[in-house]
């Protein structure tokens, strides 16, 4: 059901310390102070991230000097600002990179940050793959980085053996079109994927258990979880990973066996090496 927040309404959808000034000027809120919609889907999506992040951000804070969080697809910046205002910003220190592969966007992006005063946020027109970014990082996000773009984000993530990853996937297609060519590869499966829409939902599925494997390969913990409650969106799986050691072995064997009994070969395998053979 749409509905608007209006009024007193509109502070109890708002974090501690959130800004009113800066959701006006990202349009999340109107000129009145209210909350359309389409605007309370995206702030609660946000919000929910946000609250997610709060004990990576104050990890990295914390143990490093100058500490680099990486935003990937970024859009029109949402979560980088809302993420610099309420934690670099007080701390005096960090600084966040936004790639968005939009030239009007991150154009409008930066124009912003610049009217803000945001002078440790910067917005970077780039593909994730391709984006110039320094070789450490301690964060990396993606809040619905479309398709490969979660992948190119994790691939990322792990070549800058960045502390804390958290990507929330959206429309992953890659692995259901693989699915589709290889229906024979596997036939005691093929009942999982032989129809259309079983193939997307069981390649989504597929796709961020890989994820989630490749990550573990890489010496993350994972954790798996909801990000917002499915009225505010259909894209709503997170995957968080925390740096623990320097890999796994175990996990690196699981995703091989799971991706030769499947035939799929998703994007971050192959990028990372631990695809098998026959991808």
């Amino acid at each position: 059901m749409r509905r608007q927040v209006k009024g007193e309404a509109v502070a109890r959808e708002l974090l501690p310390g959130e800004n009113v000034a800066l959701l006006k000027e990202l349009h999340l809120l109107t000129r009145d102070g209210n909350l359309n919609a389409d605007s309370l889907r995206k702030l609660k999506q946000v919000n929910h991230l946000v609250r997610l992040l709060e004990p990576a951000v104050a990890d990295v804070l914390a143990r490093f000097g100058d500490p680099v969080i990486v935003d990937c697809g970024a859009g029109k910046g949402y979560l980088g600002f809302v993420l610099y205002e309420l934690f670099l910003r007080p701390a005096g220190k960090g600084r966040l990179i936004a790639l968005e592969s939009r030239p009007e966007l991150a154009r409008a992006a930066r124009e912003r940050a610049a009217r803000l005063g945001y002078d440790r946020i910067e917005f970077v027109e780039a593909e994730i793959a391709a984006a110039p970014v320094p070789p450490r990082v301690h964060l990396v996000t993606a809040l619905h980085a479309c398709d490969t773009a979660t992948d190119d984000a994790l691939v990322l993530a792990v070549r800058a053996n960045a502390d804390h990853v958290a990507v929330v996937p959206c429309c992953q297609a890659e692995v259901a079109r693989q699915l589709e060519r290889k229906k024979d590869a596997a036939p005691e499966l093929a009942a999982l994927f032989d129809h259309a829409w079983h193939r997307r939902e069981f390649g989504s599925h597929l796709t961020n258990v890989a994820r989630a494997l490749v990550l573990e390969a890489r010496g993350y913990k994972v954790t798996v979880t909801e990000l917002a409650g499915w009225e505010h969106s259909l894209k709503n799986e997170l995957l968080l990973g925390r740096k623990l050691r320097a890999r796994d072995a175990a996990a690196e064997e699981r995703l091989r066996a799971l991706l030769l009994a499947t035939g799929a070969c998703p994007k971050v395998a192959r990028d990372l090496g631990l695809a098998p053979t026959t991808c």
